[in-house]
């Protein structure tokens, strides 16, 4: 039989490779903002099925991925137009 803290051990190793791979799906969506990105090609990049990507996404960061998208469109959008005027 297997020692009780090996499952909690590996429960949390799990959780620890989730995190990253939700981060890296993070990451691209910051550097190839400009870019089409559409879920299920992030889901694809990340080796995950596209719903338990976008669950998953929406439980670490507050907004599904294509709302995170959105977001940092506009962001970079506003900071532009900030950035125009102002030079």
């Amino acid at each position: 039989m297997c020692h009780p803290g090996w499952r909690r051990a590996l429960l949390a190793a799990r959780r620890l490779d989730d995190l990253a791979r939700l981060r890296r799906v993070r990451d691209r969506i910051d550097r190839e903002y400009a870019r089409p990105l559409d879920v299920l090609a992030l889901a694809v990049a990340a080796d995950l099925a596209a719903g338990l990507l976008s669950r998953e996404f929406t439980l670490a960061y507050g907004a599904s991925p294509y709302a995170y998208l959105l977001k940092r469109r506009a962001e970079r959008a506003r900071a532009a137009v900030l950035f125009r005027t102002q030079g």
